[in-house]
This record gives structure tokens, sequence and C-alpha cells, in this order.
């Protein structure tokens, strides 16, 4: 595979830091490895670290290694790979130093230009404005935002009033990475190309959904930035919420960004409000306390380093969700995020409705509803689980569940990582996995109205130990519905 067209400058701001490092960086090696990235572009890092070039390939090429694997990385190919980095060191918030990056980027003036806002929400008005005072944006320019954007509606809107003043709309890129994860994708794959599933996809075959994002993590030394946000709006406000969008869409027109967006958008317009006389039954706080993952003993949230022993800040939120349309009409959805939780897993569940009337004999095992499990990570899968019968000549006919499942060989190409589908999308201008403005407008109004209600109602977290599935309200939020959370 050779791009030639993919000619452009890749421009990180905060280019040294976790993300950068852990994500983006591999992922822009392996589109260089595999032929999508023209080997006539550039990758320009901005950081404030005073660095040499050497220095700065150095850094990178042990970064790689690390994140991508020894096994994996290839010596030769970073060759070619470093031949594309250049490193910029800047103060983000000088005007002044912008003159710099000037330098950098106007050697090559042909060059489509990304810029990679790899840093805090609060700076991408202001990198915006600068980039546009010194003329480094055109029409073939495009800027990546990283989530959460802003806490809340009124702040989210402020911070694109200020990128929308230099970008046009079709040249942002807000990114989930949840959505370009191959399973993400797959569920419109599954959903829309399989005939056995269309007439199924509603309330008249769906008891209910669930969703859950667990974490066995911390904050990871990002207590102060953490502290800000909270489950609610570092996982629920994208995440979760565009998870719910995939499964219940209607179906689009065309996988065009614009049809897939609309669809997107009419599913969180259509989010039952939670207000405060629902608040208790409807929504789980949690915040963790000291406990084990895997045997190992960690502090509770309270304690971590930088930490505040009064903050209301919630790492776990369990949610019912209620969808007003017709597709969807009484069928909850249940979600569910957290940190320090017992696993680490991501994990979509569809459980379709009992059959109405039993012919098998019990007294040979219970008969299991049919589930789709999507799973996410840490492997990801899909598993269609239905009820067989046991081999055997007894007399009376005997069920167990059995799994279908539906997953790439293991023989298959390596899986992309979700990032790197990500990149390129941004590198051949298709937006279809970014979230358009008004989706992330209609995101906050739903979840403002929680986060008030929480407020108003002086809702603190409840706690649960580290390395358990949360607190013993998110088991009756769902129990009270006559359900359980899915477990294996």
């Amino acid at each position: 595979m050779n791009e030639k067209n993919n000619l452009c400058d890749i421009v990180i701001f905060g280019g040294h830091g976790d993300l950068a490092m852990r994500k983006l960086m591999p992922s822009l090696y392996h589109l260089a490895k595999e032929g999508y990235l023209n080997r006539q572009s550039r990758i320009v890092t901005v950081t404030r670290r005073s660095m040499s070039k050497e220095q700065h390939i150095s850094l990178i090429k042990e970064k790689l290694i690390r994140h991508v694997g020894s096994e994996i990385f290839d010596e030769s190919e970073f060759v070619d790979f470093a031949a594309l980095l250049e490193c910029v060191e800047m103060d983000m918030t000088k005007h002044e130093d912008y003159s710099r990056l000037y330098e950098v980027l106007r050697v090559k003036p042909r060059y489509e230009r990304i810029y990679y806002l790899s840093t805090s929400p609060d700076l991408y008005g202001k990198i915006c404005k600068e980039l546009a005072a010194w003329r480094l944006i055109d029409d073939a320019s495009r800027v990546v935002l990283e989530k959460p954007i802003g806490r809340d509606l009124e702040s989210s809107r402020s911070i694109n009033d200020e990128v929308a003043a230099v970008f046009d709309e079709s040249a942002i890129y807000r990114i989930d990475h949840y959505l370009g994860k191959d399973t993400v994708q797959n569920i419109l794959a599954l959903r829309f190309s399989n005939a056995i599933f269309m007439p199924l996809w509603s309330s008249g075959s769906i008891d209910h959904v669930q969703i859950t994002l667990a974490e066995t993590v911390g904050v990871e030394g990002r207590w102060s930035y953490y502290d800000r946000y909270g489950a609610m709006r570092d996982m629920v406000q994208n995440h979760l919420l565009q998870l719910l969008c995939l499964i219940a869409m209607e179906p689009p027109c065309s996988l065009d960004g614009n049809s897939v967006r609309d669809e997107k958008l009419k599913v969180l317009r259509s989010l039952r409000p939670i207000g405060p006389d629902e608040i208790m039954q409807k929504t789980v706080r949690g915040q963790y306390t000291e406990g084990n993952i895997n045997t190992v003993p960690v502090p509770g949230y309270l304690q971590e380093e930088r930490g505040d022993f009064e903050s209301t800040t919630e790492t776990f939120v369990a949610l019912r969700v209620d969808i007003d349309n017709w597709r969807w009409s009484n069928v909850p959805f249940y979600l569910r995020t957290g940190k320090r939780m017992r696993s680490n897993e991501s994990v979509i569940v569809i459980q379709f409705k009992k059959v109405p009337h039993y012919i098998f004999p019990k007294n040979g095992g219970s008969i299991d509803d049919n589930k789709l499990v999507i799973r996410l990570q840490p492997k990801e899968s899909i598993k269609l689980k239905i009820m067989n019968k046991v081999p055997g000549l007894g007399t009376r006919m005997r069920l167990r569940p059995v799994e279908l499942e539906l997953n790439i060989p293991e023989n298959s190409p390596r899986t992309p990582y979700a990032y790197e589908r990500l990149l390129l999308d941004v590198i051949r201008s298709n937006p279809t996995l970014f979230m358009r403005r008004d989706e992330v407008e209609a995101a906050w109004v739903w979840v403002d109205k929680i986060l008030e209600a929480w407020d108003t109602q002086n809702i603190k977290p409840k706690p649960y130990p580290a390395g358990t599935d949360g607190p013993t309200a998110s088991i009756a939020l769902i129990e009270r519905d006559g359900r359980s959370w899915y477990e294996e």
C-alpha cells in the first residue's frame, strides 16, 4: 500500500505527553510502516522541553520499543520513520514562540496540515488563534480535539466557539478512540449487513441492553486533572453515549460522515432526561476506597498522590437510560463505568426476550436467555449465546447454552490500533467516526441535568473497595427491574 496523496505535516501539540507516546506515535509508526503515510510527510512534535532532534528521535525510539513491543519494533523501518520526525520547542501560550513552528512549516508550504491538540482543552482556543495569526491555516488544514471538551454545555460551547472562529466545522475532528476499535465499527456491519438481525433490533425482541466500561487502573498520577471531571464527564458524556448511539441509531442512508452522525444525533435527542425525582432510582455515583487489584494493595481515591480528602468527585457511575422513540420504547439501557474495578473490560450485551412458552423440561437445567455479547477489550470478540441440545440418548431432552463466535480468525492480519484508524481517517479527511458539534452539545444537555440533580440533591459518591464491581447500589439499580449485570 502506498498512499501517495497523503502528503501532510502532522503537528502534535503536547507531543511528549503520555497520550502522544503511548498511542499517537505507535499508531503513526504502524501507518508509516504499512505504507499508509506518505514517506515525504512530516510528524512535528511541539513541546516545552529543550531537546535536539537527535535526542527527540532517541526518545521516540525508546517509547516505541516499550509501547509497540520489542518483538514488533523493526530497526530498519524505524530509520525511515525517524526521517519523518521533527521537534519544535515552544511555549504554546506565547505568541512569539509560534515563530519557531512557522519556520518549520513554511519550508513545505504545499503540505496539508493536521494539528493534533493533545493538550488541556483550555488551550484549544489559544492555539487555534495563534495558528491563524501566523497564517498557518488554509482550506485544507484540519484540527483534532481530544475529549472531554469542557466540563458542561456552557464551557463546551465556549471552547467550540473559539475553535470555530478559526476552523470550519468540516475541518474539526473531535476524537473518541472507542469509535476507532474494529469491533465497534463491526456493530454497523453486524446491524446493517445481516438480515437475520435487522428485524430483531427493537423492543419487540430485545429485553434490555448493558454497556460496561470497567478499568482496574486508578487515576495514574493524573489526580488533579481527573478530579476536575470525574467519571460522568470523562466517560459517560462521550464513550458510553457514543456506544449507545451505535447500538440504538436508525439505519443511515449511507456511510458518509453526516448520514451516520445525523442518526446518532437523533438518539441523543431522544434520551429521556433524568431529573431530581428519579435521580436516586436511575443513577449511582461511586468513589473507590483502598482495596486489592489482583492481590496487590492499592490506595483509595482520596489517598492517591496529590489527593484531596474532601473531594466528592465520582470514579464510578451506573445509570438506567431510556430512549423515547418507537424502536426502543420500554427497553432500558444500563450503563456502567468505573476505575479500580475487579476486571479490565469493555463489553456490550444485547439481551433478547424470553421465549413465550417453554416446551422443554427444566429439571435438566435452566434455559438461558439469548444474548449477543460484543467485547471491546481486553480481547475483541462477538459472541451469540443460544441454547442447544446436550448430546445423548436420555428420555428427556436436555439443553445447554452454547456460543456462536463471530470473531476474526486467529491467523488474520494484525488488528490496527483504534488511534491508527482514526488518524488515517483524519489524513483522508473522512469525518464519519468523529463527533460533530451538535452531537457533543446534545450529550452535554442530557448529562448536565444529571450533574445538576446530583448537586441540588446533595448526592455524594458511595464508597466501594478497589477490586470490586462498584457500589452495591449499582446492583440494586438493575435488580429492582428484575435483571442483573452480565458476568462470564
